[in-house]
């Protein structure tokens, strides 16, 4: 595969993969830089990949994989990002429940939001979620489910956020 169709895939993708990003880390910043690492990757990768590679999907699990290593080099640094929500075009009336939804998904551990994330944010099947983030589909369901069981008690009303 040459350079010039890495320059038009990533071209092409790397909106799809900052929003994908952005969805794991939560920071703007952070899914600017991961998205970045992974270009870079499949950069290196790139001579290397056939033509019977899911590129897309390639690209996903390089992002999981980057967004998962990361977040543990943080938590060695001790480091705590902060910062604001990116203006996003949301429906006026839904405005409320997404930013609800992304501070729940935010809460969540790293292994649970990306199940959560590449299931049902970006349409993964099982078998490719479990692809992606290299495990048996059994701990993608596991993590999943605690993940939707933890979303929904962070989301009901009689949830305290102290």
């Amino acid at each position: 595969m040459t350079d010039d169709e890495f320059l038009r895939y990533a071209t092409e993708s790397t909106a799809t993969i900052r929003r994908t990003a952005y969805r794991l880390c939560r920071d703007e910043h952070t899914a600017d830089d991961l998205t970045q690492t992974t270009l870079a990757k499949l950069f290196t990768a790139w001579p290397r990949l056939g033509q019977d590679v899911n590129l897309d999907a390639y690209a996903r699990k390089v992002l999981v994989r980057t967004a998962i290593d990361e977040h543990r080099r943080r938590l060695r640094r001790h480091e705590t990002t902060v910062g604001e929500l990116p203006p996003v075009p949301v429906p006026p009336a839904a405005v409320e429940n997404v930013l609800d939804v992304r501070a729940a998904l935010v809460r969540l551990p790293p292994g649970q939001r990306a199940a959560v994330v590449l299931r049902y944010c970006a349409d993964l099947t099982l078998a490719e979620t479990a692809r992606h983030l290299n495990c048996a589909e059994g701990t993608v369901k596991s993590q999943a489910a605690k993940g939707l069981a933890a979303l929904r008690e962070f989301l009901s009303p009689h949830h305290s956020t102290a």
